[in-house]
C-alpha cells in the first residue's frame, strides 16, 4: 500500500479523493482533541482504500476540505468505514450539517460475528491481525505543530489496518447471513439528528428529577441556557454546570440570586456575578414544560416482584446461551431493561421484532409463558421445550 506524505493543499487533497472516488470502500479516523473546549477540534484526518493512504492536516494555512468532505457526505457509491465512528461522524457533522453515507462500522459489525462487545481498535486489530498496535502516540496533543513522523505513522496506521480488516468481517458477515442485522445499526449511526446540537432538546438528555411540569420546564430552560453559555465560550457545558446541579435548582429553584451560594456544585462568586444574574433571570422566566412536551411514561407491565425479577434473571441466563451458541454479543440482542419489561408483561419490544425475534425473541417469550425451561445434559446448559404451558405462567397479551 502506498503511503502518501502529510497532505496540506487543497490541490493534493482533491486529487487524492478523485482518486478514492472510484474506490468499492475507504477507511476513516479523525484525531481531534475536545477535552477543554465544547466544539471538538479537528487536528487530522485519516484515509485509506486497499491501495493507498493518507493523513491530511486540516490546521494547515489555507487548506480547504470540501473535497474530503464531498467525499464523504456526497458520494453514495463508496462505503464509508469506521471504527467506532460515533464521534468522528459528530465531527463531519458539525462541519457540514451532514453524515457520511453509506456507512460501516466494524465494532457494531463485530457484535453481529462474535461476543465482543464495544471492541476497542487495538484488540480488533490483534484478533484479526495478530500482531499489536503501538500505543504510544495515543493520548498525544494532536493540535501541536509540527507533527512527528512516529505521530503520523501512527495515526496512518488507524485506517491501513482497518482497510485489511473490513473486506475481511464483510466476507465473514456475508457467509454467516447477518449483514442485514446491521442495516438499521448502520443508519441509526449516520442519522444527523443523533448529531445536532439543539440547545432546546437538551434538557432531554439529563435524567429529570421528577414528572413535575413546572420542575421539567425549569429544566428545558435551564439545559438551553447552559449549552448556549457554554457553546459561546467554547468550553464543556460540565464547566458550566454539572447535570446534577442543573436537575437540582430545577427542583429547588432559588428566590434571589443570593440563594445561589447555598446550591451544591456553585461556587460562591454565584451570588453576585454576572452569569448568576443570567441564570436567575433564566429561571424567573421558565414556564413549565407543556402537555405535547411531557415525556411518555416508562412502558411498564405488572409490578416485576419477587417472581418477575426471577423470570427476568431467567431470560439473562437464556441470553448469555443463546449468544454463546450462535457466537454474537449479548447486548446486539437486547438489554437488561427490556428484559425486565418482557418479564413484566410488555410485549411492544425491539426483541419481539423482525430478526431479534427470530433470533433470541421468539424463545424469551416462549421461556416467560412457560413452554421453553432449562434442563443439564452432559453437564451444560440446554433449552428444553415444554409441550404444555406450566399453570399460571404470563401469556401474552
Amino acid at each position: 500500500m502506498k503511503i502518501h506524505d502529510l497532505i496540506t493543499t487543497t490541490d493534493v487533497l482533491a486529487e487524492l479523493c478523485g482518486r478514492l472516488a472510484k474506490s468499492d470502500f475507504v477507511t476513516v479516523d479523525t484525531e481531534f482533541m475536545r477535552e477543554n473546549t465544547y466544539w471538538p477540534e479537528l487536528c487530522l484526518v485519516q484515509i485509506a482504500n486497499s491501495e493507498e493512504a493518507a493523513a491530511i492536516d486540516p490546521l494547515a494555512p489555507g487548506i480547504d476540505l470540501a473535497p474530503l468532505l464531498e467525499l464523504l457526505c456526497d458520494n453514495e457509491d463508496v462505503l464509508k468505514v469506521f471504527h467506532a465512528g460515533g464521534q468522528d461522524v459528530e465531527i463531519v457533522y458539525n462541519l457540514t450539517g451532514k453524515t457520511p453515507h453509506p456507512i460501516f462500522d466494524t465494532q457494531i459489525a463485530t457484535m453481529a460475528i462474535s461476543q465482543s462487545e464495544q471492541i476497542g481498535y487495538a484488540n480488533l486489530v490483534e484478533s484479526w491481525l495478530g500482531f499489536t498496535v503501538d500505543k504510544g502516540a495515543r493520548f498525544t496533543d494532536w493540535s501541536r505543530r509540527p507533527l512527528t513522523d512516529r505521530q503520523i505513522e501512527y495515526a496512518i496506521g488507524d485506517v491501513t489496518h482497518l482497510a485489511d480488516i473490513f473486506p475481511r468481517i464483510l466476507k465473514k458477515l456475508i457467509k454467516t447471513g447477518r449483514g442485514s442485522w446491521l442495516d438499521a445499526e448502520m443508519e441509526k449511526l449516520a442519522d444527523p439528528a443523533n448529531y445536532a446540537n439543539d440547545a432546546d432538546a437538551a434538557w432531554e438528555r439529563i435524567r429529570p428529577p421528577s414528572r413535575n411540569a413546572a420542575v421539567l420546564g425549569r429544566l428545558k430552560a435551564l439545559a438551553a441556557w447552559r449549552e448556549q453559555e457554554a457553546q459561546h465560550k467554547n468550553i464543556p457545558r460540565g464547566r458550566i454546570m454539572r447535570d446534577e446541579t442543573l436537575a437540582d435548582l430545577a427542583s429547588h429553584a432559588p428566590k434571589q440570586q443570593g440563594d445561589l451560594v447555598k446550591v451544591r456544585g456553585l461556587s460562591a462568586a454565584w451570588k453576585d456575578n454576572d452569569i448568576g444574574k443570567r441564570l436567575m433571570k433564566v429561571i424567573e422566566g421558565a414556564a413549565p414544560l407543556s402537555a405535547d412536551e411531557m415525556p411518555d411514561k416508562p412502558k411498564r407491565g405488572a409490578p416485576l416482584g419477587k417472581e418477575g425479577a426471577l423470570v427476568a434473571d431467567l431470560l439473562k441466563l437464556l441470553l448469555k446461551i443463546r449468544s454463546r451458541e450462535i457466537d454474537v454479543a449479548a447486548r446486539l440482542l437486547t438489554r437488561s431493561d427490556e428484559m425486565e419489561a418482557l418479564a413484566a408483561g410488555v410485549r411492544d419490544l425491539p426483541v419481539l421484532q423482525g430478526w431479534r425475534y427470530e433470533v433470541f425473541g421468539k424463545d424469551a417469550l416462549e421461556l416467560v409463558e412457560g413452554r421453553l425451561g432449562f434442563g443439564v445434559e452432559s453437564g451444560r446448559l440446554k433449552m428444553t421445550r415444554i409441550q404444555d404451558p406450566v399453570p399460571g405462567a404470563p401469556t401474552a397479551e
